[in-house]
């Protein structure tokens, strides 16, 4: 291998394409092991070097890597001396075939296989390089042996494995050595902002454990006793190490992992506790009312066993007043099993409570919302938005009923709370919580643009929002039409999804875009118009429109600029993206273009959820995974292109 030749790895046992990890021979002679950004190729600090390079006299630095044929291989200088990279000690066997291979986990290794070998001999490794990779690659950027969130372990032959430490899985299961996410929650201080960290988390504690991934904190000297206790009152703090008398917190995703008796250090990983899920108690187990009407009835049985005789004269004298009774309360049973902590509204209480229907706040798919004020039994009343709904499936109660339903089991800070409903003759209303601050696009296309921070906390909440709504409640919903319009601000500016759960409701020959398609146009995913299946993912289609909007202030379509390369806003982005002029895409914001990396991240996820293909977009979850930094985010293609892969 001459200078700047280099051998790559594959990327795993089965995946011969080019891996994360090279041997190369450097400009200044000395051959160096180094992980590589795999969408870039831009390399990582070595792991191994042979130190070479001589800058002080050229003719002592390495001008080749040789293999001979005896199984040494060497740096040859330009004076002809060498530098082992095999063990001096080796004896040379002229009969043998030599391999050098440099492995998947990047791991170098060294060896022989019996030329004339009659038998299933496996080839003979003579040496390693590094001894230990999970020690020794502990450069500061990228994830290490092993994906981000894993552990390197070494084995017995100086090859390294991976283990997701406990409360992680794998996100690929087929790929043991990739990243690992959090099981069934997303660390965050947004997350049951109200509770204290300690109710919420535990920590697990992770003997001769350390990932090297940069600390937002160190604190020296520190026990061990308050490092624990101060990683689990931070909400910023995924896992905190304690070693050499201190205390190193860091936040996800976590770089370097690895576990070794020779790591003289503790993690302590956060974990969320087994009763504080992400399970809400507005959404329960469809057989949790069920399981506790048996248990009832069984204690009945028992109970009346011993007593038959008396319950028997007791049902005869009692009949009459029971039947009267349950006539008069199913009307009531039915009513409260629309949703949980529903109110139940008359027409004309609606009425009242918005002064004859006076004050419109907007029109959308479904009909038109007003604003009022409802009495809740304190003494302060409370404002309301009240939506008529004016499009729906002829003869659909039944149907009505069981979307109201749904809609009353959800809760979630990010999603607006529905309170009540009417469901009156052809009257049919929907009650909803005011938000005082309006829609999301007042705030990006109104004259005063929001600050880049603002805009990116709206995106994580509007994401969080749609991912408990695919993937987090009891019954999944697609929203169909996510928009800026469509999402709502509080007294705090924190998003707030509204319209969810209401597409079923919307009539088949009647939309927004006065088409068979449900939906907003500049919104619309491409399935819409190809008769495929519709599924989640039309939601994260529309949401990578609505992320392209909420990081350029600009409308998706329908404005025209007098430049034609910016009507249509994501192909302009991608454009932009391509040519590496994000700072015209946030139109030279000062705050945004300090934060490039986080802009050019957060457009790459955008185009990865507006690809015209469903299947290369990720799922909400993916998407709210690469939004908070857990998982890299790979280069996307073309958005109307169907190759492409999410690594």
């Amino acid at each position: 291998m001459e200078i700047e030749g280099m051998l790559s790895s594959r990327k795993s046992e089965t995946n011969f394409s080019q891996g994360r990890f090279q041997f190369r021979l450097q400009r200044n002679g000395s051959a160096v092991l180094n992980p590589i950004n795999l969408p870039t190729k831009y390399p990582y600090d070595p792991y191994y070097t042979t130190g070479t390079q001589d800058a002080a006299n050229p003719s002592n630095a390495g001008i080749q890597v040789v293999f001979d044929e005896l199984g040494y291989l060497y740096v040859r200088k330009r004076n002809d001396e060498r530098f082992n990279l095999t063990p001096d000690e080796m004896v040379p066997v002229a009969g043998y075939y030599q391999k050098a291979t440099l492995n998947f986990d990047g791991v170098f290794t060294i060896s022989r296989h019996p030329k004339n070998s009659s038998s299933n001999e496996t080839w003979t490794v003579i040496t390693t390089i590094p001894t230990n990779i999970c020690l020794e690659l502990n450069g500061p950027r990228g994830s290490g042996t092993c994906g981000f969130n894993n552990v390197c372990k070494l084995k017995s032959d100086h090859r390294a494995t991976c283990e997701c430490p406990r409360g992680y899985s794998l996100f690929d299961p087929d790929d043991k050595y990739g990243s690992c996410k959090p099981d069934d929650f997303i660390l965050g201080c947004e997350e049951d902002g109200q509770s204290p960290q300690e109710d919420l988390y535990t920590l697990v504690d992770l003997p001769n454990t350390d990932w090297l991934s940069p600390s937002y904190e160190i604190f020296r000297p520190y026990s061990v006793e308050d490092c624990r206790m101060s990683c689990l009152q931070d909400c910023f703090c995924a896992v905190a190490v304690s070693k050499l008398d201190g205390c190193w917190k860091k936040m996800l995703p976590l770089g370097c992992g690895r576990e070794d008796r020779e790591v003289t250090a503790t993690a302590f990983l956060k974990e969320r506790r087994s009763n504080s899920t992400l399970q809400n108690p507005l959404c329960p187990p469809p057989n949790a009312e069920k399981n506790q009407d048996s248990l009832i009835v069984i204690v009945s049985v028992l109970l009346g066993g011993s007593v038959i005789v008396v319950f028997v004269l007791a049902g005869l004298l009692c009949s009459g007043p029971f039947f009267y009774h349950k006539k008069h309360t199913e009307k009531h049973q039915q009513e409260s099993s629309m949703g949980m902590n529903l109110r139940c509204l008359t027409y004309k209480e609606l009425e009242d409570a918005t002064n004859g229907f006076n004050e419109e706040l907007g029109r959308g798919s479904f009909g038109i919302v007003y604003k009022g004020v409802i009495e809740t039994g304190s003494t302060v009343p409370i404002s309301i938005a009240v939506k008529k709904l004016d499009r729906l499936v002829k003869d659909g109660d039944e149907e009505f009923k069981t979307e109201v339903k749904v809609i009353g089991q959800t809760h979630h800070k990010n999603l607006v709370r529905l309170l009540g409903y009417c469901n009156e003759g052809q009257n049919r209303l929907l009650v909803y919580e005011f938000l005082s601050n309006g829609t999301l696009a007042s705030l990006l296309f109104g004259d005063l643009k929001p600050s880049w921070y603002q805009r990116t906390q709206i995106a994580l909440g509007t994401g969080k929002g749609l991912l408990y709504l695919h993937e987090e409640c009891s019954t999944q919903i697609i929203h169909c039409d996510i928009k800026p319009q469509n999402i709502l601000l509080d007294d705090s500016y924190n998003a707030r999804i509204s319209d969810f759960g209401l597409a079923k409701l919307l009539m088949i020959n009647q939309t927004h875009t006065k088409t068979n398609i449900r939906g907003t146009k500049g919104y619309v995913a491409p399935e819409w118009f190809r008769s495929k299946p519709i599924t989640v993912k039309v939601d994260v289609y529309s949401f990578g429109v609505m992320l392209l909007e909420i990081i350029s202030c600009r409308r998706s379509v329908g404005v025209e600029t007098g430049e034609n390369d910016r009507e249509i806003l994501t192909d302009w982005a991608y454009d932009c993206f391509r040519r590496g002029t994000l700072d015209a895409l946030v139109d030279d914001d000062p705050e945004a273009t300090s934060d490039m990396k986080r802009l050019e991240k957060y457009v790459m996820i955008a185009l990865w959820c507006i690809q015209e293909d469903p299947s290369l977009r990720p799922t909400m979850k993916k998407v709210m995974l690469m939004l908070e930094g857990i998982v890299q985010v790979a280069i996307p293609p073309c958005p109307c292109s169907f190759s492409g892969t999410i690594s």
